[in-house]
């Protein structure tokens, strides 16, 4: 019985990769076949497999399906009202032209938690553009740490959709897994952002693009200060945070319901989304119409997203279900592995496969999910667990990524140099984010 469900384990994920890779079969359709192939592989029984499946996604998209639609709607929001801009602008005013760097780092960082990755860097980089041509300097002095930032924000800290999924998934609280995302992010965007941005600058001479760096940009005096963008986006990681700090300090305990009410995700999204909807849109001349407008074109990306994900689901209940998940506990403790190491490992080899962090972090969070020594893991070592996902995740972006080519052709850069920057970059902020819940882990006991 053993061997039959290796077997089945192994040509379940070959089939996927295959089926991705070879085919190019969208990633959806590939996990939900690799899934039922496991099933039947495994011997289980017709209505088994169909019963996992509707678990996998009813469980799954009830976690999630509210938070990435709130917060899809919420980045655009920022995006059209000049918000990210505005944050930009004024970081790198206050730290200056010599620490500029630092100032886009952190920029990115934020933005990139409630806009996507790709908006995020095509809005920003012409502001590290116009630095580079200020200064004289290689546009990578100031392009990498910016892609650093966007790239610690996108993977690690909540609300962006792959450390939600991965939370929901190993049935962790979001409260933890921001906290301890911070801590692997800001090392993470110091290690690949401004230093590795300072090698790469010095090393690689990039001139500014013409047709990148002509891009207008809004007026000053139409933006929406930096103090209103910055306290609108931090208003639902405060009140996660405050959530989970009241379940534990007994001074907190009068404001435990409200605090508990306030913090649920979808809450403070929803909190959030209302404040730049008033703010950001109203406050900056759009009217109701052009807000809904707005809105609804957001969630055109979501709907991808949340099929991937629920198949993700569907693939840990498949595992789960088929005694696969309590196979790969029952090896990861003969090893003496621990599971942070494995949750790394996995989603960096579907990652370099793939190409998908999307599809890394939710095939990853399926395996690790499914192992029975999930289940008594304390809240700060499922979050480590988490941010160890984020991490395989993020490594080695190279010629299956779309976000290589994107950066390639933004940047002006060729292949060969993309891999010399930009894969590296991603590289360092995945491994040390990895290294970092791992040290965590290892102190959490």
């Amino acid at each position: 019985m053993t061997a039959q469900l290796i077997i089945a384990a192994i040509l379940g994920m070959a089939a996927i990769l295959i089926l991705i890779i070879r085919f190019r079969i969208q990633a959806m359709v590939a996990i939900l076949v690799g899934a039922i192939l496991i099933g039947l592989g495994a011997g289980m029984s017709f209505d088994q497999i169909i019963a996992s499946v509707n678990d996998g996604i009813g469980n799954t998209l009830k976690g999630i399906a509210l938070l990435v639609g709130l917060g899809s709607m919420f980045g655009a929001i920022l995006e059209v009202s000049g918000g990210a801009q505005s944050l930009a602008v004024a970081m790198v005013r206050r730290f200056g032209d010599r620490k500029a760097a630092w100032a886009l780092s952190i920029t990115g960082l934020v933005i990139a938690m409630p806009v996507f990755f790709d908006a995020g860097l095509i809005i920003l980089i012409p502001l590290a553009f116009s630095l580079a041509r200020r200064t004289g300097r290689s546009s990578l002095s100031y392009v990498i740490p910016l892609l650093a930032g966007l790239a610690v924000g996108h993977a690690f800290i909540p609300p962006t959709p792959g450390p939600i999924l991965v939370a929901t998934m190993l049935g962790v609280d979001l409260g933890w897994v921001i906290l301890i995302g911070v801590i692997c992010g800001i090392v993470s965007m110091i290690a690949a952002g401004p230093l590795w941005g300072a090698f790469c600058g010095r090393k690689y001479y990039i001139p500014v693009p013409e047709h990148v760096a002509e891009r207008p940009e809004a007026e000053d005096g139409r933006l929406p200060s930096f103090m209103t963008v910055a306290g609108i986006i931090l208003i639902p990681l405060i009140l996660i945070i405050l959530k989970s700090l009241a379940g534990v300090i007994p001074a907190m305990e009068a404001a435990r319901p409200l605090l508990g009410f306030l913090g649920e995700p979808f809450v403070a999204l929803t909190v959030a989304t209302l404040a730049a909807m008033l703010i950001l849109g109203i406050g900056q001349g759009y009217s109701s119409r052009e807000l809904e407008k707005i809105m609804t074109r957001s969630l055109e990306p979501v709907g991808l997203i949340l099929l991937v994900t629920a198949c993700g689901g569907v693939l840990r209940y498949i595992l789960q279900n088929s005694g696969l998940g309590t196979l790969i506990g029952e090896g990861m403790a003969s090893a003496s592995l621990p599971v942070v190491v494995v949750a790394f490992a996995v989603a960096a080899m579907v990652r370099i496969s793939v190409g998908s962090a999307t599809v890394a972090m939710t095939m990853a969070a399926g395996i690790i999910a499914a192992m029975p020594e999930v289940a008594s893991l304390s809240p700060v070592h499922l979050a480590c667990v988490t941010a160890a996902v984020a991490g395989g995740a993020t490594v080695c972006s190279h010629f299956n990524d779309s976000g290589f080519w994107l950066v390639k052709t933004l940047v002006g850069m060729d292949e060969k140099t993309t891999l010399k920057t930009w894969t590296m970059m991603e590289t360092i902020v995945g491994a040390t984010g990895f290294a970092v819940a791992l040290v965590i882990s290892l102190i959490a006991g």
